[in-house]
């Protein structure tokens, strides 16, 4: 299922247009990150929204992501705030020795809560977005909410001015930034390798 806001990133052709944090490569960047820090986890796993437009799209790409890093990629489903307890659960009986979670506005919502369950669980936990570091999450990688926010200030701007939204192609992210969290990274028992400290855009002790 895809939700067809725009006719083409390109071309969006109607009164819609903006911007997508959505980037294909990020996934794989993310189980990536995840390998670095934990080589000897046996397995990776993902929370996924089953209910999020797009999804099975990303899935594959995940998929794929796992089998060339040579991971087996467990998937877990929360499609509600009730569901987390039990992901995190079967996440424990799975024995995955990482977990990535792929953004979603209900995960995005209940940001706090997913980051006790992975304290709790002693999960080394990967986020697309920096917001989860600063609230005690371990690692994120993704677009730069700053610069979309700006971004937008500027679309909104040029609309304000006369153009016209199906003439203005949809952004795609092209700043994006990865945060960790030296704490979280101690209680976890995890040492952050150079290479990763030396590209983070941001340490937080």
């Amino acid at each position: 299922m895809q939700i067809r806001l725009v006719a083409s990133l390109s071309r969006p052709g109607g009164n819609v247009t903006g911007f997508t944090n959505f980037c294909a490569e990020l996934g794989a960047k993310r189980l990536g990150l995840l390998r670095e820090l934990v080589p000897p986890a046996a397995s990776i796993a993902i929370l996924v929204n089953p209910t999020r437009p797009g999804l099975d799209a990303q899935l594959a790409q995940e998929q794929e992501a796992a089998q060339a890093l040579g991971l087996p990629l467990h998937i877990l489903k929360a499609s509600s705030e009730r569901d987390f307890d039990a992901a995190f659960q079967t996440l424990a009986q799975l024995r995955a020795g990482a977990l990535a979670i792929i953004t979603d506005a209900l995960f995005n919502d209940r940001r706090d809560q997913i980051v006790a369950l992975a304290r709790r669980y002693s999960v080394p936990t990967i986020y697309e977005f920096r917001q989860s570091v600063v609230a005690g999450g371990l690692i994120s990688y993704g677009a730069s909410s700053l610069d979309a926010c700006r971004q937008a200030g500027i679309f909104a701007g040029r609309i304000l001015k006369g153009e016209k939204p199906a003439e203005l192609p949809v952004q795609q992210p092209t700043k994006f930034e990865l945060v960790i969290n030296m704490k979280t990274a101690k209680a976890l028992g995890l040492t952050i390798p150079p290479g990763i400290l030396a590209i983070a855009d941001e340490v937080i002790e």
